[in-house]
């Protein structure tokens, strides 16, 4: 069961990744500015990448119930 939701989730967060990180939005962060002297479109590709892989990071690393060592 706990397996099934994890895989869910995974293709969920997916999913808000591929949203995210394609053109549409994208397009949102292609602006003449910086932020602390870095052009605004890396560092929000950047810190959208870092936020998948911590949250994707987080859902693996969770103990559920049913997995827990007692």
């Amino acid at each position: 069961m706990a397996n099934s939701l994890t895989s869910q989730r995974l293709v969920a967060l997916f999913c808000c990744g591929w949203v995210l990180l394609n053109f549409p939005l994208l397009g949102l962060w292609d602006v003449a500015s910086t932020v602390l002297g870095v052009p605004l479109f890396p560092a929000a590709l950047f810190t959208l990448w870092a936020l998948l892989i911590a949250a994707v990071a987080w859902l693996m690393e969770r103990q559920t119930p049913e997995t827990r060592d007692d």
